[in-house]
């Protein structure tokens, strides 16, 4: 005697070895011996044999209708028997009753469940909506698919365009376009990336980079909202000065100018002019709301993402040949550069001239300043002015001299295309601490401190810089800076760039005019700008590190890797560390024995890769060892 029963979700046939009424011990198809209660037989029966009553059930199972099988039962709950006998019309065979309950169960949105081997039809409405739901199935299952097909064969399909940003930096895996590309990224062996760098979804690496930026920081675009055009101050007095600004070729924000006259009693009233944004707008317009909302300007190689739109960057950047509105903090000092009086003004200021890096630095620099050098229009005034920085550097208890250090800069011509993708980029050096970095360096700090001394006598608040204990960290109340040597440090000298700066103008301003200050003591919203510059600030320079990183590597692939490897001249940093000799590219060389830190060592550059930056070295050999004397004042000497 045999029987069909249900066990694990499965139905298995075997042979009765013993029947003791309520159970029965049977041997499977398998040769497993199970104990069952006789509840849960299903049907029992002499031939054929169970495992020729399961593989013919299927069989005939296969060819049973599901749909009229719905449609000619009846709407009370039945047993699998009584439907079958129903069906075909006579008492059924073990094999026909074996392929109706496989094939009632095979079909659960047609047929629910009621109990082993019971069953009850579906009611229409629900019928419906559940084969709705298999077809949409069906046919997100072919979208999928067809996806994923395009994909693999290097074609971007339409829907996965549509929303690229998130697909690459926030996939939602329930989303059949990410269900596609993630299949396709299985069966290629690619990034999803590299994949859609492959399938021309990214114009370049570079745009993998910037577009996660975006994505983060600015999900609406970079483009401005609506706002309406600031008011040009009126009625600001004119300052009887010729000032002039110094900056990098590339700058439009121009926030600071200097002006030196000549004073009748001797020496010299020295302006610091600070472009005056915060006259032209005011807390809580549109324009505010644009300046918070980004808090600062973007900084990258080959671009930068402005904090104010530039419009508004345009009226009030101090270039030459307008009167600009600007607040100016005034020095007299006299022919021994002792500082004798301060005034602070809020007016408006000629500028005359925006003297560019590129253009001074080759008349004016460390050797010239020393030297005398040749003649030049402004050399009398820049020399007076770094003389003046290397005092007022000296006060804040500095040690004179220049750092021994390298500031690198980018450059990244856009209409020139690589192999990598538009933008050529170019990198070139120069040392910190150059008398123009030290007199704008110095000035700039002596205001800072002046307004934040200026504001806390005032009893108005500010954001001020403060370090103790070797921690930098901001607060609204005036404290000292240790790093610098300065009572107190309130950033205002960048309002142009910086939401902190612009804010404290406001403040600043306020005082000067006698008028309420924008922002109350222990004001909460001070306290959450400060808090949100603080984080974004923080995040904007770390981007701006990383696509430093990337054209670095872009420059290394420029100078030939792209054409194979490459050996390159690099310094050890720390342990297998280096950075190479001709830019700011700092990574790590496996091969490398252990070297003292300062030695020049010869490497084979084997692999880059632009989309994690990273790069591969072979170390060589190694050039030059450092002098043990130099080695012991850094600090790495070996005790």
């Amino acid at each position: 005697m045999f029987v069909l029963f249900e066990e694990d979700g499965a139905f298995k046939a075997g042979t009765i070895l013993a029947d003791n009424d309520a159970t029965l011990q049977i041997e499977n198809t398998h040769g497993k011996r199970v104990k069952l209660k006789r509840a849960h037989i299903l049907l029992e029966f002499r031939e054929p044999g169970p495992a020729d009553l399961l593989a013919r059930a299927e069989a005939a199972a296969a060819e049973l209708d599901t749909e009229f099988l719905w449609e000619v039962c009846g709407d009370d709950e039945f047993g699998f028997g009584e439907f079958a006998a129903e069906y075909h019309g006579h008492a059924p065979t073990p094999v026909e009753a074996a392929a109706v309950l496989l094939r009632l169960h095979a079909a659960p949105i047609w047929f629910h469940r009621k109990g082993k081997g019971r069953f009850r039809k579906a009611p229409a409405e629900i019928l419906q909506a559940a084969l709705a739901g298999l077809e949409k199935k069906r046919q997100q299952a072919a979208a999928i698919e067809h996806m994923r097909a395009e994909l693999v064969d290097g074609r971007l399909p339409p829907e996965l365009a549509a929303l690229l940003p998130q697909a690459l930096y926030r996939p939602d895996r329930n989303r059949s376009e990410i269900k596609a590309l993630e299949a396709a990224c299985v069966d290629t062996g690619l990034s999803a990336a590299r994949l859609l760098l492959k399938c021309g979804a990214l114009a370049s690496s570079y745009d993998f980079h910037y577009n996660r930026f975006l994505f983060e920081h600015f999900p609406e675009g970079a483009a401005f909202p609506a706002f309406e055009p600031p008011a040009m101050p009126a009625d600001l007095p004119r300052a009887a000065v010729a000032a002039f600004s110094i900056d990098d070729a590339s700058t439009t924000e121009i926030d600071d100018a200097f002006s030196v006259t000549p004073r009748a009693e001797g020496g010299w009233r020295i302006g610091i002019h600070i472009a005056a944004p915060a006259l032209g707008f005011g807390r809580g317009t549109a324009l505010d709301a644009i300046a918070r909302r980004r808090l600062s300007t973007v900084y990258m190689p080959g671009s930068k993402i402005t904090m104010l739109p530039d419009e508004v960057v345009y009226g009030f950047t101090l270039a030459e040949g307008r009167d600009c509105p600007a607040v100016s903090l005034y020095l007299d000092v006299t022919p021994g550069l002792a500082i004798v009086g301060e005034e602070s003004r809020v007016e408006l200021v000629p500028i005359v001239a925006n003297l560019r890096h590129h253009d001074i630095e080759p008349v004016f620099n460390d050797d010239t300043v020393h030297t005398g050098g040749p003649d030049f229009r402004w050399k009398r005034e820049l020399t007076l002015l770094w003389d003046l920085a290397t005092v007022l550097e000296a006060g804040r208890g500095k040690a004179a001299g220049n750092e021994d250090r390298i500031d690198y800069s980018f450059s990244v011509d856009w209409t020139a295309h690589t192999a990598d993708g538009p933008g050529h980029v170019s990198i070139g050096r120069r040392s910190r601490g150059s008398p123009m970095d030290k007199l704008v360096a110095e000035l700039m700090i002596h205001a800072n401190m002046t307004w934040g001394k200026l504001l806390d006598r005032a009893g108005v608040p500010g954001m001020y810089r403060a370090q103790g204990g070797g921690k930098v960290r901001m607060t609204t109340v005036a404290a000292p800076h240790e790093g610098l040597g300065v009572d107190c440090y309130a950033w205002s000298s960048s309002p142009l760039r910086r939401y902190v700066d612009l804010v404290n103008q406001w403040q600043i301003i306020s005082v000067l005019q006698g008028s309420a200050a924008p922002f109350a003591p222990k004001s909460a919203d001070l306290m959450a700008a400060m808090r949100d510059f603080e984080l974004t600030y923080a995040e904007y320079a770390e981007f701006q590190r990383g696509m430093e990183r990337y054209w670095c590597v872009r420059w290394l692939r420029q100078h030939g890797l792209g054409e194979g490897k490459v050996e390159v001249e690099a310094t050890v940093l720390r342990d297998n560390v280096v950075r190479l000799a001709d830019v700011p590219l700092v990574f790590k060389v496996p091969s490398m024995p252990l070297q003292l830190p300062g030695s020049r060592v010869r490497l084979l550059v084997e692999h880059t890769d632009l989309l994690d930056v990273e790069v591969e070295a072979r170390f060589l050999r190694t050039l030059s060892e450092p002098d043990p004397e130099a080695l012991a004042e850094s600090g790495f000497g070996l005790a």
